[in-house]
């Protein structure tokens, strides 16, 4: 029999967390409390989407996680580093060197080539391309033949994997997708969603995504569910039925 060795502490620690977070948007009676004491962590190398109703504060704790918005209080941890306790200058970095974004709206300068548009954080880092994982990246999301072209020469499927060939170039500690796929059509959207969930069983990425769809959380590993800025269900290895049945559970019981 083979004696399991614990994995070293670092190994062990979430990817990215929050503890008690908590984000209040104005104050007094106009006051909003978008995050009310939220605790969850998110694994390494594990595709995690996070659901809820309008209003539920999903956007918001992907925001406060990944150093794009201030949690009122509370931690929001990435890796060992509290991001609540950093100034705008650290932030910034962390941004640039430590995580990766997709937005919906693709976010990508129009000047510049599908190419020019993927190195780009790795040049505003001064960080040399990995042009074996660049390669591989480009082979796989089919955009070999799309490197000289502008963002107004593509489809919208092709921006968005632009976008996410671009967030996983410098091979950050997690990846925030930001419904990803509200701006494209099914077919282009299953195309991003399956690289996604392939990224994470072939290069071990960590991959945080908050979406509205069923049919895309079901692509993830986990879906946490928020109501009301709580967390209020975890479901592993979703299926469209289970996370179907778990949205509608919350819309009854508000």
């Amino acid at each position: 029999m083979q004696t399991q060795i614990p994995a070293p502490p670092q190994e062990r620690m979430a990817a990215v967390a929050a503890v008690d977070l908590v984000k209040v948007y104005g104050s007094g009676d106009t006051a909003v409390r978008a995050l009310d004491g939220v605790t969850v962590g998110f694994d390494r190398a594990q595709f995690t989407a996070i659901m809820g109703p309008s209003g539920s504060g999903k956007s918001t704790l992907m925001h406060c996680l990944a150093g794009l918005d201030t949690a009122t209080s509370g931690q929001a941890l990435l890796g060992g580093t509290d991001l609540t306790r950093q100034s705008d200058r650290v932030l910034t970095k962390v941004r640039r060197e430590r995580i990766g974004f997709v937005f919906q709206s693709f976010n990508l300068l129009p000047q510049l080539t599908a190419e020019q548009n993927i190195l780009l954080p790795l040049e505003l880092a001064g960080r040399k391309a990995d042009r074996h994982l660049f390669g591989h990246l480009v082979e796989s999301l089919g955009l070999t033949s799309r490197l000289s072209h502008r963002p107004s020469e593509l489809s919208g499927g092709q921006q968005q994997r632009v976008a996410v060939a671009r967030a996983l170039a410098s091979r950050p500690e997690v990846v925030f997708a930001d419904e990803p796929t509200g701006n494209l059509d099914s077919r282009s959207g299953a195309e991003v969603l399956l690289f996604l969930r392939n990224s994470v069983r072939e290069l071990g990425q960590t991959v945080v995504m908050v979406t509205h769809d069923p049919g895309a959380a079901a692509y993830a590993d986990r879906v946490v569910l928020l109501a009301d800025g709580r967390v209020a269900g975890d479901l592993d290895q979703p299926s469209l039925a289970s996370v179907a049945e778990a949205l509608q559970a919350l819309a009854v019981n508000r």
